[in-house]
């Protein structure tokens, strides 16, 4: 192992005293000395020996030469820690999005927060936040980061009937530059254990404007899927012109056909095994469905009810406050993609921007938003997750009392005890 640099240092110090007073010769051999020990290379070595301490007259003033570097002066931080503590509070409301999502909504968020009482900042530091660029957003952030990826499961039957009446769903039928053209699906909650029932999230996903809408099933039955579809329709802030779904029996079937028909809705379906076919609601079912419940087993009733009031402050936190952005071109040249996206803005601000809606829908959204605190969502969130949390932890340690007792009966039916 070599020597570090303050041993290197104190190396040329010594020597440089026996390198001064030798002669000519000694002083190769000093310096064959000097680089064997310390890896420099020879003319640098021949300086410092030569330098150092070394006295220099000038302008009738002795100096002496010190070839030790100086300490930079540290320069003072422009966003400093009142900045980092106002941008963490309010990167911590809004669920840790990155700087580019995070940067557009910025002044707004804080307009919220201070109207609500939920943050005090000081005049320089909310000029400051508002002039902060994406990257630094990341920068000031990026140890507060924490990345956690696991993988689900799918186990959606196919529905064989319908289909002929159902068609694929082609880019001619849909326009997309409207809301009102959803794709949706099922997620189901089976812990990992397909056995027996267990409960199921439908998620519906708007493509123009990213608006979702989330609610809990006690199964994937018909007729929950059907009613909860209703209702979903009846929630939106806009008109309903599509639904799209996979090939699953609990969307392929009459009775969603039928309504559909009734209320002048397009109904289309995916190719089958062609997950990207709906790849909206895919990344819905990730990005919110999985990350606030998770990948748990949930069955009861009083699972059910919790999931059904998270998701009633989900979908407003997600809708009104989540930024969003949208893919707007991707280019391949040779084994390089480049892919823009828009400026990040919600769901809401989406709507609002749309010749599509009515005005009347927009004004009650404004009403609507006008009334949400966003710090006060996501707390409500934080107190459901840990519900849900804890009636796992006691649903779990019922069943392991139960399985130990079963286990112990068997061991003395069959003449272990």
């Amino acid at each position: 192992m070599g020597l570090t640099m303050k041993e290197r240092k104190s190396v040329v110090s010594e020597i440089a005293k026996r390198y001064k007073k030798a002669s000519k010769k000694q002083k190769g051999i000093i310096l064959d000395e000097l680089i064997a020990l310390t890896g420099y290379n020879r003319s640098y070595a021949s300086f410092l020996l030569s330098s150092h301490e070394k006295i220099v007259r000038m302008n009738n003033r002795v100096l002496k030469v010190d070839l030790t570097m100086k300490k930079k002066k540290k320069k003072s931080k422009y966003y400093d820690d009142d900045v980092k503590k106002a941008l963490i509070k309010v990167w911590d409301v809004l669920d840790c999005p990155c700087g580019k999502r995070l940067k557009p909504v910025l002044p707004e968020i804080i307009y919220k927060l201070k109207e609500f009482k939920e943050i005090q900042i000081e005049r320089d530091v909310e000029e400051k936040l508002f002039k902060i660029s994406a990257s630094t957003i990341d920068r000031i952030l990026s140890e507060y980061k924490r990345m956690n990826k696991p993988k689900g499961k799918t186990y959606t039957k196919p529905g064989s009937l319908l289909k002929s009446q159902i068609p694929i769903r082609t880019f001619s039928e849909w326009d997309e530059s409207i809301p009102g053209y959803l794709e949706i699906d099922l997620v189901g909650h089976e812990g990992g254990d397909l056995r027996g029932e267990f409960i199921q999230t439908l998620t519906a996903v708007d493509i123009c404007t990213g608006w979702i809408e989330i609610d809990a099933l006690r199964n994937k039955a018909q007729r929950w899927v059907f009613e909860s579809i209703d209702e979903i329709k009846k929630r939106l802030p806009f008109k309903l012109f599509g639904i799209d779904s996979d090939n699953g029996a609990e969307f392929i079937n009459h009775q969603l056909h039928r309504y559909c028909v009734e209320n002048n809705i397009t109904f289309t379906r995916s190719r089958k095994y062609r997950k990207n076919d709906n790849c909206y609601v895919e990344q819905k079912n990730y990005s919110v469905v999985r990350k606030y419940v998770g990948y748990f087993r949930y069955d009861r009733e009083v699972e059910l009810i919790t999931l059904k009031r998270l998701y009633e402050s989900l979908r407003l936190y997600i809708n009104f406050f989540q930024p969003i952005m949208k893919q707007i071109s991707k280019e391949r040249i040779g084994s390089k993609v480049t892919k823009k996206y828009d400026k990040a803005r919600t769901p809401y601000q989406r709507i609002l921007e749309n010749p599509g809606v009515e005005k009347i829908d927009k004004e009650k959204l404004i009403e609507q938003y006008t009334k949400l605190n966003p710090a006060e969502l996501q707390r409500e969130i934080v107190k459901l997750q840990k519900k849900l949390l804890e009636d796992i932890s006691i649903k779990e340690e019922v069943r392991n009392s139960i399985k130990k007792i079963s286990k112990n009966k068997d061991k003395i039916c069959y003449g272990y005890v």
